[in-house]
């Protein structure tokens, strides 16, 4: 990151994170589509906990638990919950207590869902694991259970759904000073750059930390797999504000500066759509990529029908964010075979 254009040294961060995750050009693919030149930002490559783009917030939570005092970390999210696996992986290193509040979010309930992938790994760091009905809040669960800890003598630290607060989306604005960085180094320079939304952190932090540095996140669109795209462009864009308050408040977001397509969100969060297969089988087959099913694999099957329907053209340069989360690939076997 170049400190001179957004210097992050005054928030307490932990360390981890195996450095810059790389760019690489998607050749073959880009060939097959005979659109855009297409680059992934390899997110998913960091070797904490089976890799994602979470472990970029959790460096600035856990740092902010660790300034804080804290003994034990809760955080909450659904059952395949990638958040809560790299949350889980993050206590282990750092030497936290950990609890994961997993509401069932999805009406999928077979063995593999319910026990494989990444609730398998969740007890296998050693979270504890509270396994609550999906009309139950689980922030109010992981409020109240912080509660009865406290009054036993823990110091609790409670992160919200997905990493999402003001200071996890941090971990995103590092990422856009990293990109810039990079597709300067490269001679790149990026007429799209495609992420998923879920919770809304990782394209607020690329949207507020691109503002940061006095460059225009227009390129910069999500797709949302969580919420109906005009709640997702709400909370995107509350994120946004607050993230670009603690990085700079005499700096300014505008509600149309952040761009969500619900094109792809098919049934609802977690369900299994046809353009989300097959995108998950063009980066397997063409690239040797895995993709998940959930996130990545919903945003990806957005950029190709971009190519497709010739939003981008051969001209451009697209960027698609591999946020991870290929343990979940597992929890979805039926849905994929």
């Amino acid at each position: 990151m170049n400190q001179s254009k957004l210097d992050l040294s005054r928030f307490p961060q932990a360390s981890l994170r195996d450095g810059p995750s790389p760019i690489q050009h998607l050749r073959r693919l880009s060939r097959e589509l005979g659109g855009p030149d297409i680059y992934v930002k390899r997110d998913d490559l960091d070797g904490l906990g089976g890799g994602g783009n979470k472990l970029r917030k959790l460096e600035f939570l856990i740092g902010e638990a660790q300034t804080s005092g804290a003994d034990t970390i809760i955080t909450v999210g659904g059952r395949q919950s990638n958040h809560a696996r790299l949350t889980a992986a993050a206590a282990a290193r750092v030497g936290l207590k950990c609890e994961l509040v997993l509401s069932r979010l999805v009406p999928i309930e077979d063995e593999d869902y319910m026990n494989n992938g990444n609730v398998l790994l969740d007890a296998l760091f050693g979270a504890v694991i509270h396994d609550i009905p999906g009309n139950v809040s689980g922030l109010d669960f992981a409020e109240e259970r912080a509660a009865k800890l406290r009054s036993q003598g823990s110091r609790v630290y409670v992160c919200p759904l997905g990493g999402s607060s003001p200071v996890g989306c941090l971990g995103y604005a590092a990422c856009a000073a990293e990109i810039d960085e990079q597709s300067a180094k490269q001679g790149i320079s990026f007429d799209r750059i495609v992420v998923a939304n879920g919770s809304g952190g990782m394209q607020a932090g690329l949207v507020s930390g691109t503002i940061a540095m006095g460059k225009d996140p227009a390129a910069i669109v999500g797709y949302t797999v969580l919420a109906p795209v005009e709640k997702a462009l709400a909370t995107t864009f509350e994120k946004t504000q607050k993230a670009l308050e603690l990085l700079n408040p005499d700096l300014s977001v505008h509600a149309d500066t952040v761009a969500i397509r619900g094109e792809q969100l098919g049934s609802g969060y977690g369900l299994p759509t046809e353009a989300m297969r097959e995108a998950l089988s063009l980066a397997a087959t063409q690239e040797g990529l895995l993709l998940d099913p959930v996130y990545s694999g919903k945003a990806f099957a957005g950029l190709i029908h971009e190519i497709r329907t010739g939003v981008l053209t051969p001209e451009d340069k697209a960027l698609f964010v591999m946020s991870g989360g290929t343990p979940s690939l597992f929890a979805y076997r039926r849905a994929l075979s």
